[in-house]
């Protein structure tokens, strides 16, 4: 990804996902990099970051976004992750 907004290191949770942006009009997909992170001192939040390859995208300028949780909201999300996972191997193994 040229141009990258996101700091990608060997700490980042996921790069090089399947990564699909939709708008009015619209419909691309381009390599993302998504991130878990919380500050190193004195943390009071998690940040989920996600962030689409720019160079595969015509529709949108270079750009990442960034949802800012709770602990509590974090492991609601967590939750619903694992529960769809499960969703999702089940269906598959049928």
């Amino acid at each position: 990804m040229v141009d990258r907004i996101m700091t990608v290191n060997a700490y980042t949770t996921f790069d090089l996902l399947d990564g699909e942006i939709e708008g009015h009009g619209f419909d691309e997909e381009a390599l993302a990099v998504l991130n878990v992170t919380s500050p190193k001192k004195n943390p009071d939040h998690v940040s989920l970051q996600l962030e689409l390859d720019n160079t595969q995208l015509d529709s949108v300028k270079p750009h990442a976004d960034k949802v800012t949780l709770t602990p509590a909201q974090a492991r609601e999300m967590a939750a619903e992750l694992e529960k769809h996972a499960d969703k999702v191997e089940a269906a598959q193994s049928e």
